[in-house]
């Protein structure tokens, strides 16, 4: 099942069921959910009961006319996500890249995941592809970043490699934006629209093994990353597992799995267009 949020043309926030004719609205789901009082809940209550709400989706999306994406505007289809956890340097060949290139370094110790841990971003940089990225400090450079994103579905602690993906609701294209300086990274890679979900949530029962996954993303069409999860340094498994021994994970929370090489500039005026295989491909702005 794959599962988008998006504006239509009156600029309301809808839920969607992405079919091969396009996206089917499914937004009377949403009435299952209950209603909240403060304080609010700590996950994403959608995605807290997206596994009991697929058969009710199921049967709206057959209620409902297929509309042709290009007509939609595109969202993260993670409204609320709790805490969004990076893994840096998770691909041996961008260690190389990072080590060798100054702009990428700028004088920082640059270590491998197992000694430079993991990182938080900030859950006010995430955007939808539909929204586009607003660079800032335009004077520096700033860099793309594809990576797998994980997307938890039930709440984890200390879970085991193995159990991991009982955990996981399902996956998503992340944008990693990056501005290259000597600061903290989490400071530099939480901008607004810093952080690009989507094109859309795919359940982890459509997905598969996630561990032979192609990425890419060409910048105008230029070619710059290609490469493919098999080459990740901590599988998905274990890197729930790590984050999960520091952190509780809870629905909605999202894990960045890393950037392979060929992290390059860009600038005002490009477009992106990021894929990953049985994902689908997300086409972002720049601006």
């Amino acid at each position: 099942m794959k599962i988008c949020r998006y504006d239509d043309a009156g600029d309301r926030q809808r839920v969607g069921l992405v079919q091969d004719n396009g996206i089917h609205d499914v937004t009377s789901v949403l009435s299952e959910l209950g209603s909240f009082t403060y304080p609010l809940p700590k996950q994403d209550p959608f995605i807290a009961k997206l596994a009991s709400l697929k058969d009710s989706i199921r049967e709206a999306g057959k209620r409902s006319k297929a509309i042709p994406l290009d007509k939609v505007k595109l969202l993260s289809p993670v409204a609320n996500p709790g805490k969004i956890i990076a893994a840096p340097v998770n691909y041996t060949k961008h260690l190389e890249e990072a080590l060798a290139d100054k702009g990428i370094h700028h004088g920082n110790l640059v270590n491998e995941i197992h000694k430079a841990g993991m990182f938080l971003k900030a859950t006010s940089a995430v955007v939808g592809p539909g929204e586009g990225v607003k660079l800032i400090h335009t004077d520096r450079r700033n860099d793309h970043e594809v990576e797998l994103a994980i997307v938890i579905g039930r709440t984890a602690k200390n879970v085991s490699a193995a159990q991991a993906l009982d955990c996981v609701a399902g996956f998503c294209i992340g944008l990693d934006m990056t501005i290259r300086g000597p600061e903290e990274r989490s400071f530099r890679k939480s901008p607004d629209s810093y952080c690009v979900l989507g094109p859309w949530l795919v359940t982890t029962d459509e997905l598969g093994d996630p561990a032979k996954l192609q990425l890419s993303i060409t910048v105008n069409g230029e070619p710059r990353q290609d490469a493919n999860t098999s080459d990740l340094i901590l599988g998905v498994g274990e890197l729930i597992a790590w984050g999960s021994s520091f952190y509780t994970l809870h629905p909605g929370d999202v894990i960045l799995t890393g950037t392979p090489q060929g992290v390059g500039p860009v600038k005002a005026g490009d477009t992106m267009l990021a894929k990953i295989d049985r994902i689908g491909s997300m086409q972002v702005k720049i601006s």
